[in-house]
């Protein structure tokens, strides 16, 4: 098995684990790059708990990418792409959301990426307070694990509207930050995390989730207290926590 593949399979099998409250059923999706025009996704309805090699589906990665230019597809042929895309006709039906997935693995750094709808984050997400949390921070790890700050989209349709979304909403924090986020919060629906490992995709989704149940038990007590800026700033560059990340693998 290729070690990317493998990775995969073990990232995917976390995020699906009952107990990690990060997804259930056939819900998120994980994908890695294989090389600079394609990339590995799970296949559509494939539970992430369970997943074998016969439920990845290795994709073009350009024609994807260039559906996110077209004007206003349709839907069939949107679906249509989606089958073209394989690289091999025994592959199942990639995710829908495979466009979002291989925008993502053509940023600098990024082999990994993680989508899932976890507990207790989808209960801020629904609720007026999504912003704050993407774009605050209430405690250390959280800035080690998810970054100073997150993408926040605004709800979407999943699919070609939600990549398009995605692409900019990133491309525009990139540009403001010099970086590419860790952590991308989309409004009433989930959380995706980007990352060089399958590690650093995983413990930013655990932390993010953390940071959920966190930040609606301070909302129940009349907060949440975010961190100031200026300690979220120090945090994030700071020699001793980057020291921890290279032990942690993240």
């Amino acid at each position: 098995m290729n070690e990317s593949i493998g990775a995969l399979l073990e990232l995917s099998h976390e995020i699906g684990r009952r107990e990690n409250k990060l997804a259930i059923l056939g819900e998120g999706n994980t994908s890695t790059k294989v090389d600079e025009t394609s990339f590995a996704v799970k296949a559509s309805g494939a539970c992430l708990a369970n997943m074998g090699e016969t439920d990845i589906t290795v994709c073009d990665s350009t024609l994807l990418i260039g559906l996110l230019d077209k004007k206003t597809p349709a839907d069939e042929m949107v679906e249509a792409a989606l089958m073209e895309s394989r690289l091999k006709h025994s592959y199942r039906k990639p995710s829908v959301e495979a466009m979002f997935h291989a925008w993502l693995l053509t940023l600098q750094g990024v082999n990994f990426v993680g989508h899932c709808h976890p507990l207790s984050v989808n209960q801020v997400l629904c609720s007026p307070r999504a912003r704050d949390f993407a774009e605050r921070r209430l405690f250390p790890d959280e800035v080690v694990c998810c970054g100073p700050s997150s993408v926040f989209v605004p709800y979407a349709d999943p699919g070609l509207a939600l990549a398009r979304e995605i692409r900019e909403r990133t491309t525009d924090y990139i540009k403001i930050n010099g970086f590419a986020p860790r952590l991308i919060v989309l409004q009433n629906h989930g959380i995706i995390a980007i990352g060089a490992t399958a590690n650093s995709v995983l413990a930013c989704l655990l932390m993010a989730e953390k940071a959920g149940e966190i930040f609606v038990g301070a909302a129940s007590l009349g907060g949440p207290n975010f961190l100031p800026a200026k300690h979220v700033e120090r945090i994030f560059v700071r020699p001793d926590e980057a020291y921890r990340q290279r032990q942690l693998k993240i």
